[in-house]
């Protein structure tokens, strides 16, 4: 996501590093590389040509304060205008109503369904929500039964009467939820190949019967330039209350994202950013311009470690390692909770300077994470309280549980060691550990 923009937008920063102060003409390159890293990454023009000017005119009427060198000032400047071009504020999703009712609209193949599992899921984990889905994409073959599968999957229930009118399923759940307690309700429409006169009477039908407090336009962001119409269309027949932008953790060129709310005022509410079902993150306009600006996003971290993490047994374990008491067992502990944050690389890329580091490109395979684990599970808890107690014939069991090498447990230990010195010398600096 965003990758190769970042990459380009970094080089355009590095033009100007080291300037005594800004002119017109020592930022001309840095501006015209900028231009260039937005129109190649799918950016529509006229957004490009309005962000480029409204930097080069607060740059060259801003005073540089003694406070902030010039370049420092120009990365402020273009990261306060890639936010503004983003949206400014996040705007939540509406979950005050009881029941709140949201309606999820899109063509065929955005992710809809899919999306409408992940909302759900979400809407129950952070906002305390108890939400029914309901089926009412009739018309393409297998779709009841997918979201009946991801309900199944979360369970979480599905209102489904097979493929009969949608208004009149709408109508049922609407009093099935009443009568059972539901307090968000998340409609998921059917979609079509492209925007037609029938597909948009049908959602204008449900909106009459269901009163959404949200409409919510799923889209794909490898469109392109396309959304933007689709966005448009969508909107005008129906007055969209947000878009939720599915597969950004596929190799799309993010340039959607930097174009919507400018051209259709429509608020970008939530992205999806890998397939598992706990894959969607609210958007953050401030947060999203770190990234691509290979400063970080730690609140995503932060959030993302205090939804899987258990803060007692971190505390705890933080004690042990001030007490240089942390064991194979607490290590085991910690990549259990790691791989629940899902895949590792993408937690690396969120870290300021990623970029710049190089470790926004690495590539870490889950089976070597598994290979750690069934070592360790292959140890006694003696072995793995005293791991100074593993000899040569202890490895050689472990070898033969575990299914890997004596070498490779040696180097976990090793390196288990060399861990295990680094925090207890950070712990007793004051770092603060996400696990």
């Amino acid at each position: 996501m965003f990758e190769y923009m970042g990459e380009r937008l970094s080089n355009a920063m590095k033009n100007i590093r080291g300037l005594g102060r800004i002119t017109e003409e020592n930022i001309s390159d840095a501006m015209r590389e900028i231009r260039l890293a937005l129109l190649e990454a799918d950016v529509n023009y006229q957004v490009v040509k309005e962000f480029i000017q409204k930097v080069k005119e607060k740059a060259l009427g801003m005073e540089v304060q003694k406070s902030l060198k010039p370049d420092e000032l120009f990365i402020k400047i273009v990261k306060d205008e890639l936010i503004e071009l983003l949206g400014g504020e996040s705007v939540p999703l509406e979950t005050s109503k009881n029941p709140t009712i949201a309606m999820l609209v899109g063509l065929q193949g955005s992710g809809k369904t899919t999306t409408c599992g992940k909302l759900a899921n979400y809407l129950r984990k952070k906002e305390q929500k108890k939400p029914l889905l309901v089926a009412c994409d009739v018309y393409r073959p297998a779709a009841i039964e997918q979201l009946k599968e991801i309900g199944a999957s979360l369970d979480i229930p599905v209102y489904t009467e097979g493929k009969i009118n949608p208004t009149t399923i709408v109508e049922h759940a609407l009093n099935y939820a009443k009568e059972n307690h539901y307090d968000y309700i998340l409609i998921d429409t059917a979609g079509r190949l492209h925007i037609d006169t029938q597909l948009m009477d049908e959602l204008k039908e449900i909106i009459a019967i269901a009163h959404p407090h949200e409409i919510l336009l799923v889209i794909d962001a490898m469109m392109g330039q396309d959304a933007i119409n689709v966005i448009t269309g969508f909107n005008e027949s129906l007055g969209l209350t947000g878009t939720i932008l599915t597969k950004l953790d596929g190799n799309t060129k993010g340039g959607v994202a930097l174009s919507v709310r400018h051209l259709t005022n429509v608020p970008i509410k939530f992205v999806g950013d890998s397939e598992k079902l706990d894959g969607l993150s609210s958007f953050h306009p401030a947060r999203m311009a770190g990234r691509i600006l290979d400063m970080g996003d730690i609140m995503s971290i932060a959030e993302k470690v205090e939804n899987v993490i258990d803060t007692d047994e971190a505390e705890k374990q933080m004690e042990r390692m001030k007490k240089g008491k942390y064991d194979l067992e607490d290590f085991l502990t910690n990549l259990k909770q790691i791989k629940k944050l899902g895949p590792l690389e993408n937690i690396l890329k969120m870290l300021p300077g990623a970029r710049k580091m190089g470790i926004n490109k690495i590539d870490i395979d889950p089976k070597q994470m598994a290979h750690i684990e069934a070592i360790i599970l292959s140890m006694t808890p003696q072995e793995r309280r005293h791991p100074e107690i593993l000899k040569a014939s202890r490895k050689q069991r472990i070898s033969k549980g575990s299914g890997r090498p004596v070498e490779e447990i040696n180097r976990l230990l090793k390196q288990f060691e060399e861990m295990k010195k680094m925090m207890k010398m950070m712990s007793g600096k004051n770092y603060n550990f996400p696990f």
